[in-house]
């Protein structure tokens, strides 16, 4: 695998913000450039990322302000960058941090240089103190750049990088803030028999339930999730709790891909405890696509998701509620919605999977996915800096 053409010294750099709708798509289809010849790269669906950068249909534009920008060589767009101002973020942690995402370059100091600069400037000027990233746009969707694993395609949902990313930002005065750890885990492996004794049990004592989604209360049970998600991870480093406009955005995106049993909700005596998520690897189903379902994308993508499913899954989200941390019965109930995650995606005729991302202190869920067999082979990392 070779890197993107090595900048000339002599060439003219500029940085200009993205304000025409040729500069937002020139914004967008950079990444086919700077992976084109890396074999772990998923191109994105191109409808896709239109949608998640137009401010009326990505709920995040309501409660931020953002800017881009592109940097080009001789007017040859070879960078580009976001800011981001997330009000939500400095209402539940007042850090004074802004943040930065959305970052693909070609292999030049220079260019990172003066992407970031552009980015440092604006937030300085938004009165923020520090910066860190890269978010694309929040925590609570693409986070962190890769540091390892480069050679995995991407899950859903996830980032790619080439590896001298991470040299530049450190050139640029970027340290680490947190690493967050991708496991990869067999979908065909049973539970231990010990822990299969445990949830077993657990289930008996406790009057604990485990059911799919109700796809007739499709609504009410994602509000439920919502409700288990902001309490779960309220300690959480980062955390942003999840509004309802997020929520509406969330049930119009999975809608199309979910299927009952790929979400499980945990009920002691009929209250809802914990949840799990787990979706088909959608980039998997995209890969051969190159960004388009016209003439015949949408086709191949239906009948890899709704007849043939992926073979590989993710589970982005998993949550026991608060009150339960630290004791033994909120890990069986982390551990019975994962397992039933992971029976129901055996049951689809899926193999592996991604559990992601977990931060690097979460000790006892990373222990329990080691007990588990599952596998630490990514690592995502968030970069911060003050802005002084």
């Amino acid at each position: 695998m070779t890197a993107p053409r090595a900048a000339s010294a002599r060439s003219a750099l500029t940085i200009r913000a993205v304000e025409s709708p040729a500069d937002r798509e020139a914004f967008i289809r950079l990444p086919w450039e700077i992976y084109r010849d890396d074999p772990a790269w998923v191109p994105p669906l191109l409808m896709e990322r239109r949608d998640h950068l137009n401010p009326k249909k990505n709920p995040f534009f309501q409660r931020a302000e953002v800017r881009f920008w592109l940097a080009l060589r001789d007017g040859r767009p070879v960078g580009r960058i976001s800011a981001q101002v997330n009000r939500a973020h400095l209402e539940a942690h007042r850090d004074a941090t802004g943040h930065f995402g959305m970052l693909e370059a070609e292999d030049s100091a220079e260019t990172f240089q003066a992407l970031l600069k552009t980015v440092e400037g604006w937030l300085r000027g938004k009165g923020l103190q520090r910066i860190a990233g890269p978010f694309n746009l929040s925590i609570n969707e693409e986070s962190g750049l890769l540091v390892e694993g480069f050679e995995h395609p991407p899950s859903v949902m996830m980032g790619h990088a080439r590896p001298y990313y991470a040299r530049h930002l450190k050139a640029c005065g970027y340290e680490k803030l947190k690493d967050l750890i991708c496991y990869h885990y067999d979908a065909r492996r049973d539970l231990p028999s010990g822990a299969a004794r445990l949830l077993g049990k657990t289930m008996r004592a406790e009057a604990l339930t485990i059911r799919p989604l109700d796809m007739g209360n499709y609504a009410r049970d994602l509000g439920v999730i919502r409700d288990i998600f902001n309490d779960a991870w309220s300690e959480n480093w980062g955390f942003i709790p999840m509004s309802e406009a997020d929520l509406r955005h969330l049930a119009k995106e999975l809608k199309p891909i979910v299927r009952p049993q790929s979400i499980a909700i945990a009920e002691l005596e009929g209250e809802p405890v914990a949840m799990a998520i787990g979706l088909p690897n959608v980039n998997e189903a995209i890969a051969d696509l190159n960004g388009r379902l016209l003439p015949c994308g949408w086709i191949k993508l239906l009948w890899r998701l709704k007849v043939k499913t992926t073979k590989t899954a993710r589970v982005p989200l998993m949550g026991v509620r608060k009150a339960y941390h630290g004791s033994m019965l909120g890990a069986t109930l982390a551990l019975g919605v994962i397992d039933a995650i992971r029976q129901a995606q055996k049951a689809l005729g899926m193999e592996t999977g991604e559990l992601s991302w977990i931060l690097e202190d979460n000790l006892p869920m990373r222990r329990m996915i080691d007990e588990l067999g599952g596998e630490a082979y990514k690592t995502y990392r968030v970069f911060g800096r003050a802005l002084t």
